[in-house]
């Protein structure tokens, strides 16, 4: 066992949620009266907070709440679910739990949505803490929510990694000194990764778990 506290991103890296997160993020822009990015341009608004998403796509700082809010009030009721998780998921957090793994998720979602979807999907069970953003912002960055759940639940840096798809997800854990494995299925860049220092890039359940263990 190389590490023992595995730390998951969600979007990207448990569920396939680019469905919900595209269509959310053009019924905002539309409400707001302005031009959706095309579509390759709305996979980046999956992984950093929501609020630096829309201002790199041209909301004003002013306005990124109000573009928030719109977002989420499709989101909460209907985008949720506009998901999957990714095949052979559910299988592998089981084997990993069995074999002794502690199981966390770590992810810049609101925590509230988080557990709705993870609930949505019977995949709460194998998680010993979810943590996610706060509604107020507070606690949004992927570093603050990593250093949020490793004081909630006692653990410390050692023996600990992060598993997710994005840069965001590699570099946040970096801030605290955590190695980050980077899985390509999701919606981050590659070479991306690889540069900003993920310690591994994996591409299928089997080598997830075999990086990990």
């Amino acid at each position: 066992m190389k590490y023992k506290n595995l730390l998951f991103d969600l979007d990207g890296t448990l569920t396939d949620s680019s469905e919900g997160i595209t269509k959310c993020a053009i019924y905002a822009f539309e409400k707001m009266h302005m031009t959706p990015p095309d579509i390759n341009e709305l996979y980046t608004f999956i992984g950093p907070p929501l609020g630096y998403s829309f201002t790199k796509h041209g909301v004003d700082e002013k306005d990124k709440d109000k573009a928030v809010a719109i977002y989420r009030e499709r989101y909460s009721t209907i985008g949720k679910f506009e998901n999957a998780p990714y095949p052979g998921m559910t299988e592998l957090l089981k084997k990993l739990k069995d074999e002794g793994y502690k199981l966390y998720v770590a992810t810049s979602k609101l925590e509230k949505l988080a557990v709705e979807v993870l609930d949505h999907f019977n995949m709460t069970e194998y998680f010993d803490e979810i943590a996610g953003s706060t509604k107020d912002g507070s606690r949004e960055k992927k570093e603050d929510v990593i250093q949020y759940l490793l004081d909630k639940i006692g653990a410390t840096k050692d023996g600990t990694v992060m598993i997710g798809d994005t840069n965001f997800d590699v570099l946040g854990a970096a801030e605290l000194g955590i190695p980050c494995i980077a899985v390509t299925w999701g919606f981050g860049d590659n070479d991306e990764m690889k540069k900003a220092g993920a310690v591994a890039l994996v591409s299928s359940m089997d080598e997830l778990y075999n990086a990990v263990s």
